[in-house]
């Protein structure tokens, strides 16, 4: 098995795409053992019957609607009239609107693209400095994925094979104390610079409701028929997806009728990404299994570290390096299935490993030096990235003080289940 991986990473390395290296690599074990290649086939087509699995394009379809409308600036206005006159308030209504549109969004790079636009040169009109402003923009751009209907929360349901319902609850609780610990850092710093605030003004507040009368029921609508149990998701993200097309193509009619066509390629381009390489590593998945290797790894981890508190320690490192070097979509696929039999050994509820994998993923996607995020904000806001290095790093620290939160607190992550 040694050789056949380290052929994969070299390519990896090379730049061959990541779904042929991994179907090549499963291939080759497959025949290793005797396997034909009809097992790795067998996985596609049961992906392919999976229920929830149409729940992803739809989703991101929806997703990529509203990036392309008013909604951001919208969501803005209305972030801005609410919260404005409190201290730090501008970088709270950055932090706010970048994990509501992360969440309905589910692509990173995506939402500091969309809304780093409006907000950078807000923020430093609002009187607050450019390293403030680049490094809190550039480690918001993954601030939403563990709100619903999140696709990372998704993903992670489908390859770890635990219930998305109660993924999607699960996630709530420590979403919002990232918020809350990134909003607490911004407004001690809004105060020690001096940034000024604005008044409060009840009539912008109502035109800013009435602005988005149409859009803010889309959250409770969907969340709501999930968990009152009036449909699936996959009936939400069906309804999710309708629902939008109808408010930005007929109603508000930021969207025009023959940009759809774009906007359904550039949604379904990544969904396609997704979906193919969430194939192969399935079919990677089910080798692994009949060949007991998470037990063997499980064994030796446990041989080694018999503690879980320092088990969680060594996982929070390695997840933090994969998120960094993989990127959120590819660390999903390729490493969750590992993890959640080798936790489980130790005591920890699934549901709670969910919630710890995704909160490092979304963190390492900011970590240098190859944190994701920071590439896209160098080209987005024309920076150098080693300035986005420094930039970032007094955020990322309050955001690993709350990942340690998360980790060691499973009430946080559970306490809504129950």
């Amino acid at each position: 098995m040694i050789l056949p991986l380290s052929v994969s990473l070299l390519l990896m390395f090379f730049g061959a795409p990541l779904f042929a290296v991994i179907c090549g690599l499963t291939l080759i074990l497959l025949f290793s053992v005797g396997i034909d290649s009809s097992a790795l086939i067998i996985e596609m087509y049961r992906m392919a019957t999976t229920p929830i699995l149409v729940a992803i394009p739809l989703f991101t379809f929806a997703g990529y609607l509203l990036s392309e409308s008013g909604a951001p600036r919208r969501l803005i206005r209305l972030s801005d009239a609410i919260l404005g006159w409190l201290p730090g308030g501008l970088s709270i209504i950055a932090l706010v609107s970048c994990a509501i549109f992360t969440a309905l969004t589910g692509a990173t790079g995506l939402t500091i693209i969309a809304l780093g636009g409006i907000l950078f040169p807000a923020m430093l009109k609002g009187g607050y400095s450019e390293k403030f402003s680049l490094g809190l923009l550039t480690t918001s751009g993954t601030l939403g994925l563990l709100f619903p209907p999140s696709l990372p929360l998704i993903i992670y349901a489908i390859v770890a094979k635990v219930r998305i319902d109660q993924l999607f609850v699960a996630g709530v609780l420590p979403g919002t104390l990232l918020v809350i610990l990134l909003s607490s850092y911004s407004i001690y710093k809004a105060s020690v610079s001096g940034v000024p605030r604005k008044r409060f003004n009840l009539i912008e507040v109502l035109s800013a409701l009435k602005g988005m009368a149409w859009e803010l029921p889309l959250p409770i609508v969907v969340l709501g028929g999930i968990y009152s149990g009036y449909f699936a998701v996959s009936e939400a993200a069906a309804i999710t997806a309708v629902y939008v097309l109808l408010i930005e193509v007929v109603i508000y009619q930021d969207i025009k009728w023959r940009e759809l066509p774009k906007v359904m390629r550039k949604s379904m381009v990544l969904v396609g990404g997704i979906l193919i390489i969430l194939g192969a590593a399935l079919g990677l998945t089910n080798y692994l299994i009949d060949e007991e290797v998470p037990m063997k790894i499980m064994e030796f981890i446990r041989g080694h570290i018999t503690s879980p508190f320092l088990f969680l320690v060594v996982l929070n490192l390695f997840l933090l390096a994969v998120g960094c070097i993989m990127g959120t979509f590819s660390a999903l696929i390729v490493v969750i299935p590992l993890i959640p039999p080798i936790a489980q050994a130790y005591g920890i509820d699934p549901i709670h490993i969910g919630i710890i994998t995704l909160a490092n993923l979304e963190i390492g996607a900011s970590i240098p030096p190859l944190g994701i995020n920071l590439f896209i904000s160098s080209i987005r806001f024309e920076k150098t990235v080693l300035r986005l290095y420094w930039a970032s790093l007094p955020f990322i620290g309050v955001l690993l003080f709350a990942l340690a939160i998360i980790t060691y607190l499973p009430w946080l992550s559970l306490a809504l289940l129950k």
